[in-house]
């Protein structure tokens, strides 16, 4: 939950917490994007107005990382253009203030239901990955993944037996927002190599990219 109002922060904290959600809150666009590289939660309930990055920016970051976490829109902009950049941005709902505390929780309740249907599970040998929760499991065994990470994993499972150059890799799990190079996915290359143990299941091909399961 994402709000720069310190007071509007402690309400909302507590109204969800009251009906049983654990919260993680952030006072900023940055902050709430550290959290969620820490941990994804299972809805984003996010305010426009902030200084430095705003609920839009968000938005945009969050979708451009591959993230399919519901997001609500809360706001006192309750033009029809503010609505559908909203949307456009990413968000699935949007909440005008000042709002009723019940309608607050059927929304967070409607998206959450949404997130709850059948989970795509991408496999390769005894390698699984659930997409909406990115959880991966190597032999039985959990996998704890960054952000970056899983959706690197993802990526090259969805292109198994396929090359997967660092170009491609670098716009579909990095996105155009974020200053990274081809050594940052060498770097996360080196991570997934290292969490999902032996034998490797990711091959570099010299001056190309990497492969899975070939």
């Amino acid at each position: 939950m994402v709000d720069d109002d310190a007071p509007i922060r402690r309400m909302l904290g507590r109204t969800l917490a009251a009906e049983g959600y654990r919260v993680a809150a952030a006072d900023d666009g940055g902050g709430a994007l550290a959290a969620i590289e820490r941990s994804v939660p299972d809805l984003l309930v996010l305010d426009v107005r902030m200084p430095g990055l705003d609920g839009f920016a968000v938005c945009r970051r969050v979708r451009e990382r591959g993230l399919a976490i519901p997001i609500l829109l809360l706001t006192a902009r309750d033009a029809v253009s503010d609505r559908v950049e909203g949307l456009d941005a990413g968000a699935d709902d949007y909440l005008v203030k000042p709002f009723a505390t019940a309608e607050l929780l059927a929304r967070v309740r409607a998206l959450l239901r949404r997130g709850r249907d059948p989970a795509e599970v991408l496999a390769c040998g005894d390698l699984v990955f659930e997409v909406e929760t990115r959880t991966a499991r190597r032999a039985g065994r959990e996998v704890e993944l960054s952000v970056r990470e899983a959706g690197l994993l993802k990526l090259l499972l969805e292109n198994q037996r396929r090359v997967v150059s660092r170009e491609v890799a670098l716009e579909r799990v990095w996105g155009s927002a974020f200053a990274a190079t081809a050594n940052s996915v060498d770097q996360c290359v080196l991570n997934l190599r290292r969490k999902l143990g032996e034998p490797s299941v990711i091959e570099a091909v010299r001056g190309t990219g990497f492969v899975l399961g070939r």
